[in-house]
């Protein structure tokens, strides 16, 4: 006669999930916010649209953390990926000029670990908090044979609102409007296939650096992406017809991510120098051996969210973010296209 078999004989434990939403529902009670109807445990998250908009538009986005995660494997260092997770997604959100609303989490493995998952659920909930959107719901799927010990993978889901006649669709970009470049934290969560790439051979020639700009070095790769929202949403509320245009500094960098917003036969004329390359960035550069244009296409080289401004009033946008907590510069601007849609000369 066969042995009954159970889930968790299948490598499935019901039990530690359970466990994991007990830890997760106090991190998600502190990002609640106007319009959650539900909190966690439901089949679906419902959420009322704020009555302050009269013609909401809903935004959504989903991404991932990358190739990002392997180091966190390696180093065990769980928590800010979560803060990536988020940050990927309500960055996009904000391009469009929309107040993120709420976010779900998708977290897969093959054998859940309570405190790991704890990890990278509460870096997901300061993102939401920092954010200012609800943690409503998500899932956590457990999957022997699927994933190798120890590992995991994200994706996340974004919804914002704004207003329809409010929406950045970048048709209003202008030529001689001011390029602004907001800082970014670090890598943010791209080009870590080429990272990854660096330290292995930098670590096989014996010259890993002990520190990048002020902090132990993985420490410093491992820096979690910056959340622009607050600050952008208190400049767009104080600049409404001043902004015409966003851009999210992610994979493809700024070359590939600025003409996103701009309108056909304008370019965008970065000044090469406008803004300082970090430690990081230097560091990676001179690793990877690769020059200028390649280091603008695959990273955010210090640049994660670009503002394009009304020239007249591009001093007072970033002095509004500066007074929020931006480290800003004027970066280029804009003009006609005859060639590239964005040179850095």
């Amino acid at each position: 006669m066969n042995t009954p078999l159970s889930y968790k004989d299948a490598g499935v434990d019901i039990d530690a999930g359970d466990a994991l939403v007990e830890r997760i529902k106090p991190l998600a009670r502190k990002t609640l916010r106007e319009g959650v109807l539900a909190g966690i445990g439901g089949f679906g998250a419902l959420f009322e649209v704020p009555r302050k908009y009269k013609e909401p538009v809903l935004v959504s986005g989903t991404d991932g953390v990358g190739t990002k995660l392997k180091l966190a494997f390696e180093w065990n260092m769980h928590g800010g990926v979560g803060i990536d997770l988020v940050a990927m997604s309500v960055n996009d959100v904000l391009v469009q000029g929309a107040e993120p609303l709420f976010f779900l989490d998708y977290f897969a493995c093959g054998k859940l670990d309570v405190d790991t998952a704890a990890a990278v659920v509460g870096g997901i909930a300061r993102g939401c908090e920092e954010s200012g959107c609800a943690l409503i719901g998500g899932e956590t799927a457990e999957m022997p044979g699927m994933y190798p010990a120890g590992e995991y993978d994200l994706a996340g889901f974004a919804v914002g609102a704004a207003e329809k006649s409010r929406l950045l669709t970048g048709q209003s970009v202008r030529t001689g409007d001011v390029v602004l470049g907001l800082a970014s934290s670090g890598a943010h969560s791209n080009g870590y296939s080429l990272v990854r790439k660096c330290i292995e051979r930098a670590q096989a020639q014996g010259a890993l650096p002990e520190t990048l700009d002020g902090q132990p070095f993985r420490q410093a790769i491992m820096r979690p992406t910056r959340l622009y929202v607050k600050p952008v949403l208190a400049t767009l509320a104080a600049h409404p017809q001043a902004i015409r245009a966003l851009a999210h500094i992610t994979g493809g960098g700024l070359l590939e991510n600025i003409p996103r917003v701009l309108p056909e036969g304008l370019a965008a004329r970065l000044q090469k120098g406008s803004w300082p390359q970090s430690e990081l960035f230097a560091w990676l550069q001179k690793t990877a051996g690769i020059d200028d244009a390649e280091m603008n296409r695959t990273f955010n080289n210090g640049i994660g969210m670009v503002v394009i401004a009304a020239a007249e009033a591009a001093e007072a946008v970033a002095a509004t973010l500066r007074q929020h907590g931006e480290t800003v510069y004027a970066i280029g601007h804009i003009t006609e296209r005859a060639g590239a849609a964005v040179t850095v000369a």
